[in-house]
């Protein structure tokens, strides 16, 4: 049984208008942090969903020992990428995270989410704070079936998460790094300047 995680990194950036795997980080590329924070226990295994640049972004994934999907039909939206992403999954899996790379989180988020997450045994786990719901959300592996299905049509990921709300945890945090999302040249500053303060 495997903890997985998928980096969701296929998007083409049109708001950021430069590609937003390749913006700086701390020194290193968004794509280079992520991969860094998601290739350590407990996550055993990383997929990277790839698109736009994909043949650019390829050796960040490689070098990080993390494994590479290319979504083809990245243009149509998220949801093609996620279902890529879990496709790529085994049924076995215990437990998968789900982070954008566009969504940087430290490690220790993701460690306490996902070891807060097995002992719950709620089919999903997400951070919030301040009472408002963050990201990465993390789902029991009997939901990839579902992954594998979401569509742009039907609201993709948050689809599953409404349909099983009834048997979702929240996680709240003192810090609102969970929350950060990056979509434009000044969210991608002001989120900077917080995550490095």
């Amino acid at each position: 049984m495997t903890v997985a995680a998928i980096l969701l990194a296929a998007g083409e950036s049109a708001r950021m208008g430069t590609p937003k795997p390749l913006l700086d980080w701390g020194g290193q590329t968004l794509i280079e942090y992520q991969l860094v924070q998601l290739s350590r226990p407990p996550i055993e295994r990383v997929v990277t969903v790839l698109g736009d640049r994909a043949d650019e972004l390829m050796p960040y994934v490689r070098d990080a020992g993390a494994e590479a999907v290319v979504n083809e039909r990245f243009a149509e939206g998220r949801a093609s990428s996620l279902r890529a992403g879990a496709a790529a999954l085994a049924d076995d899996t215990e437990a998968v995270l789900v982070l954008a790379v566009d969504q940087p989180r430290p490690h220790d988020v993701i460690a306490r989410l996902v070891d807060v997450h097995r002992l719950s045994g709620s089919l999903i786990t997400v951070p919030s704070f301040e009472e408002r719901r963050g990201h990465p959300p993390v789902l029991d592996g009997s939901l990839l079936p579902e992954l594998r299905e979401v569509s742009e049509q039907t609201r993709g990921l948050r689809a599953v998460i409404a349909a099983h709300e009834e048997d979702l945890s929240e996680l709240a945090f003192e810090t609102s790094v969970v929350l950060l999302d990056i979509n434009d040249p000044q969210e991608y500053e002001r989120a900077r300047e917080s995550y490095f303060a």
